[in-house]
This record gives structure tokens, sequence and C-alpha cells, in this order.
């Protein structure tokens, strides 16, 4: 295994930072935001994810010996090294000093504002580009997916079955803490059990039944071995004979002071199967055995099950949970937006696109979440606003609390003024010293459902979402504009 996760990078993160150092810009103070554009799954919010991973990768940042040994190897295109030797030594010797502010994971985040603020040199906060959208992108995702399958089970529980069809062991690791996150009960991921603390469920498959010369015997067999564990399979041959049998040995587990947990479904038409089986159990006495339902699951799925009244009481979500079905990315990305001069004084930086969604947002950017009455009130929406110009009043912004759209300027909001607020981005690294304690899993769990339940519902629904409103506080809004018409040679 490598001993360090510095060159979890793209070169052109370490060729730029060679390009700092020779021009000397390597202690030149910078300001990174990243953020995404779109909410996944044509969905109406992300969860905020992967903090935890980033905190660990920044506390053992270090170009190791073997590192720069194989940084040595490269060559240009005229095969002469490709990094000076003393490059190398400044890497060798580099220990992170930078600012980080995030959004803690669990929390419901919205496009264009940032979840990650890196400041600090140049070339520290360019190395962080890579693996901080590696860490944070697929995490974020995979968290949605489960909070959306999450609320359409409305409450019923949700276990993450994919561990097999994930995008390897790195991705099926991520998907299980993830899916953890975004409300899933348990996984049938034992390492994730085991690291994480994540409850873990599962109790026999189809091969089981097939071993055995009936599925009745391979039930019997089943609880003798583990009469504590039995939720059967019932779907190898004859779904509605599995239950039957289900039901004969339950009663065996009955009589021996044990019971029968549940079926499980595997296939066919889910909603008759559930209602059939929920009356053979209920007609035979078994009115508290679950139904736990699988095969290819998702949050539109589950949606139309419930809405045909299944008789279903838990889920096991594999592939589509995993591996974040249908979008295999999440588009976060890291942007430039202040650099300070020669002097010491921050400049605003702006990327400009033809596409409005691309032209990025300068400065030195926090993000203030509004609530209706107390904290913890219904949510109303977010403020993005620059720390740089943002005047000294108690409010922040002058006593104007209107946000404007980045992508419409005519779209605004106006927070009333008996609104509460919180500022989303808090501290994590100051001078490269970690000053955030990152909360246990359960608790960032229950923080993710305690701000998804605070949003209004028309913006968690997993069909045509209300669009949360997002907006640039107008000072921001007005800085914004100049500098575009500014770089594209326009009057004001």
């Amino acid at each position: 295994m490598p001993t360090s996760l510095a060159l979890l990078t793209d070169l052109y993160q370490l060729t730029m930072a060679y390009g700092y150092w020779k021009s000397k810009l390597t202690h030149r103070r910078a300001a990174f935001h990243a953020y995404f554009r779109n909410n996944p799954f044509q969905g109406g919010f992300t969860l905020a994810c992967g903090l935890s991973p980033f905190i660990d990768y920044l506390r053992n940042f270090i170009f190791a010996p073997d590192d720069l040994a194989y940084l040595a190897t490269l060559t240009a295109d005229d095969n002469t090294p490709l990094f000076d030797n003393a490059f190398l030594d400044y890497l060798g010797n580099l220990r992170l000093t930078c600012d980080v502010d995030a959004i803690p994971e669990g929390t419901p985040v919205f496009p264009h504002e940032p979840l990650v603020r890196v400041t600090g040199p140049l070339l520290e906060c360019q190395l962080l580009e890579t693996p901080l959208l590696n860490l944070v992108n697929f995490a974020s995702l995979a968290a949605t997916k489960a909070a959306r399958v999450c609320l359409a089970a409305r409450g019923q529980p949700v276990l993450e079955f994919g561990l097999r069809r994930a995008q390897g062991p790195d991705g099926a690791m991520t998907a299980s803490r993830a899916a953890y996150i975004g409300g899933c009960h348990a996984t049938s991921n034992v390492l994730a059990g085991k690291r994480f603390g994540i409850p873990v469920k599962g109790t026999h498959a189809h091969s089981w039944v097939m071993c055995f010369d009936s599925e009745l015997e391979s039930f019997h067999a089943y609880a003798d071995a583990m009469p504590n564990n039995c939720v059967f399979l019932v779907d190898s041959y004859n779904t509605l004979d599995g239950v039957r049998h289900a039901i004969d040995v339950g009663k065996e587990l009955r009589a021996s002071g044990c019971r029968l947990l549940g079926i499980r479904l595997d296939s066919g038409d889910l909603a008759y199967l559930s209602i059939e089986a929920r009356k053979l159990l209920d007609a035979a006495g078994f009115p508290d055995a679950q139904i736990l339902a699988s095969n290819d699951l998702d949050e539109h799925i589950i949606d139309s099950l419930k809405d045909q009244n299944a008789a279903i009481d838990a889920w096991g979500v594999g592939t589509k949970l995993v591996t974040a079905f249908d979008q295999p990315a999440l588009g976060g990305i890291y942007k430039l937006s202040a650099v300070q001069n020669a002097a010491g004084q921050w400049q605003h930086k702006i990327k400009l696109s033809e596409q409005r969604a691309k032209i990025s947002i300068p400065g030195v950017l926090q993000v203030r979440r509004f609530h209706s009455g107390e904290s913890g009130g219904q949510i109303l929406g977010d403020m993005i606003f620059d720390t740089l110009t943002s005047p000294s009043h108690p409010d922040g912004f002058r006593g104007d609390r209107t946000i404007i759209d980045p992508l419409d300027p005519i779209r605004r909001k106006l927070i009333p003024d008996n609104a509460t607020y919180e500022d989303l981005l808090v501290p994590i690294f100051k001078n490269g010293e970690l000053v955030y304690s990152p909360p246990a899993l359960p608790a960032i769990r229950e923080h993710a459902r305690r701000q998804i339940a605070a949003l209004h519902p028309g913006i968690t629904r997993n069909v045509n979402p209300h669009a949360y409103p997002v907006g640039l506080e107008k000072h921001l809004d007005d800085l914004r504009n100049h500098l575009i018409l500014q770089l594209r040679g326009l009057p004001e």
C-alpha cells in the first residue's frame, strides 16, 4: 500500500504548482471554492458528504520519499526531467498551512454555493483541488441518492445492499458511509460496519436454497443454524409457496421460543406478491413478520410501489444506490475567486463563459442560511456573500436581504426581517491545524434527517421539485456584474 496519498492528484496540479514555484508565486495567498452547478437526479437538493475523509487526507498530507522518487522519473517531451530536484526537495518539506472552511456533512446544499472554501498559499490551494473533488463529489452524490430513496420509503427502513455492484472497494466503502448519512438504516457491507460502525444486516441468498433438495428443507436447515436471524428469501421457485414454507418453519420457530422475523421478495410483481404474502402471514398468525423487498429498486420504483399500496415493510436497495444511478457524477468544480497582489491586497477573480451558469462568483465567499422564526424552523433560502466587501452591519448587509439568482438577475427573493440565520461554512483548519471536531457518524446522519425535514416538501419531492432559493447578496451581484462588463470591455 502507498505510504502517502499526495499523488492522488492530476498531473496538471503538479505542473501548475511547479510553475508557481518557478514564478515565485508559491506564497501568494489565494481563495478557491468547491461547488457544483446542478442538483443531481433532476432533484431539488444535494446532501453534502465526504468532509471527514477529506479531513483525514489533509491531516496525513505529505510527499513521502517514494512519491518524490517517482516524480523524479517523469520526463518532459524532450526527455529531460519534468521537475527540478530543488522543487522535489520543496515538496518533500511541504506542510499544509491553508485555512479550510466547509459546510458540515449531512447539510442540504444547492447549486453555486461553496461546499468548501480553501484560502492560503497559492501552491498549496492548487494541490488540494483534485483530492477534494474526488472525496466530496461521489460521497455527496451517493448520500443524495440515499436521501431520495429514504424519502420515497416514507419512514420505512432502507437497507443498503450494493457492495457486489459498487465501483470497486473504495467506491463501495464511500457509498456505504454516504448511504448511512443519507438515511439508510443498515448495510450488507461488513467492512463498512467494522470501519464506520454502521449496523449490518443479511441472512441468505438463493444459493442457500438451491443447495438442498427442497426449499422447505433449506428453510429448516437455516432455522436450525440461526434461529434468531430468520428472514427467508422466498422467490427461488414459486414465491407464494415459498411464503407458505416460511410460515411452516415459522410455526416451529415459535414453538421453540424463537420467531420468524420476516421474508424477502427479490423478483416478480412486488406489489401483488407483497399483498398476497401479507394475507398469508396474517392468516397464519404472523402479523409482525416483516416483508422486505429488493430487486433493482430506486426512489421511483419505491414511489410506485407505495402508490400501489404494496405491503412492504422494508427496502433493500443495492445497485441503483451505490452506483448513484442514473447520474454518474456530481460535476463538482473548484475555482479560484480571489488572489492577493504583491502588496497583500485582495483582488477579486472571475472566470467568464458564454454560458451564464459557468461564470464563476468572485470573492472570499460565505453562505448564510435563513430560517423562519427560531433557528431550526423551516429553511427559507440561502444568501452567498463576499466576506471581503460585505458591510460591517449587524445583519451583514445594511439591512438589504434581497437575494439575486446568479443565473437570472430578475429572479429575486426578499428574506423577511424577522428571519434567523446561520453561516454554513465553518472553520475546519486554521493555518494547517485542525480546529474542528468531526461529529460521530450517527450524529451526522441525524443532522441530515433534521435538515431535510426543515426543507419545504416541494424541495424534497423526487419529481419536478420546486427550485430552492439561492442568491447573491446585492453588493456581490453588483461586483460580479461590474467584473463581467469590465473584462468584456463593455460600459457599465
